[in-house]
């Protein structure tokens, strides 16, 4: 059995401001930038003058109790909701009045809680579907199956399955997405999300089911995807062992405000953040 590869801490530095990011990203322009968003429903302040910076290649984590608008943050950077206040910044790039699907083309690419896959396709095929972006014949060309067709068949099959060599599931192309293991199907998902080459990939409670032997398998997917793909991830997760172990940065969220940003072992020690997700000292 191979040995288990070692990482060293990232050393977390502040520029000539209140963000925190990898001293690697130093230089770099941010993977993601949010200034002062927020979103209202009816009155309602569900996310209130949200500020993040995620670095270039930073695995950073989002947490918080149940209800405190994690997912809705993660909406708002995908547009699934247009923000009422603030601006988004994609590698220096104002996403302002894009939608879903121009967001994803910019960059963001984005897994769900609750597994999204198609079922009765093959996991090749799953992949492919994620291939969107970098198909280039038209739509005529697919139904009269030109040879402008085969040959982007023929790179998507390879890149799909280049793709999921980086994972060790290219023996796994042809079996049918809903018979695989959940571990299995959670990696496979981010595989998807990975194809349409984002800058920034979202994960939203990816360890979410998952045995504590599958999690550890899980945080070797997310740092691969991080050292092979030089991209940001940036993951919503309950599981704290996870979040502790391989998140660079982690800002903490209640009511829809950011209450603690730091480094794993400052978050663990911050008394606001204790108290939010252990009440307050009943001596007190």
């Amino acid at each position: 059995m191979a040995a288990r590869k070692t990482y060293e801490p990232t050393v977390m530095v502040s520029p000539p401001s209140d963000i925190l990011i990898p001293e690697r990203d130093l230089g770099e322009i941010p993977a993601l930038e949010c200034r002062h968003l927020g979103i209202t429903f009816g009155g309602l302040h569900a996310v209130e003058n949200f500020n993040l910076t995620v670095g270039k290649t930073e695995i950073a984590g989002l947490i918080g109790p149940n209800g405190a608008g994690k997912t809705t943050v993660f909406n708002l950077i995908t547009k699934v909701y247009q923000p009422t206040t603030g601006t988004i910044l994609l590698a220096g790039r104002d996403i302002a009045g894009m939608d879903t699907a121009a967001v994803n083309r910019a960059g963001i690419g984005r897994t769900f809680q609750n597994i999204r896959l198609f079922n009765n396709l093959t996991v090749e095929d799953n992949v492919k579907l994620g291939l969107h972006n970098s198909i280039r014949y038209r739509s005529f060309a697919g139904v009269l199956r030109l040879p402008s067709y085969w040959q982007e068949e023929k790179k998507a099959h390879e890149r799909a399955l280049e793709l999921l060599s980086v994972f060790k599931m290219e023996r796994m192309a042809d079996l049918r997405a809903g018979g695989l293991p959940y571990g299995v199907q959670r990696r496979l998902e981010i595989i998807r999300a990975l194809a349409t080459e984002p800058r920034l990939l979202l994960l939203d409670e990816p360890a979410a089911g998952m045995n504590p032997s599958e999690t550890e398998e899980l945080m070797e997917t997310i740092r691969r995807i991080r050292d092979e793909f030089r991209i940001a991830v940036l993951l919503i997760e309950h599981d704290m062992k996870l979040v502790m172990g391989i998140c660079e940065g982690i800002a903490v969220m209640n009511f829809g405000k950011i209450i603690a940003k730091g480094t794993p072992d400052q978050i663990r020690n911050d008394p606001e953040v204790i108290e939010a997700y252990l009440g307050k000292n009943r001596e007190e």
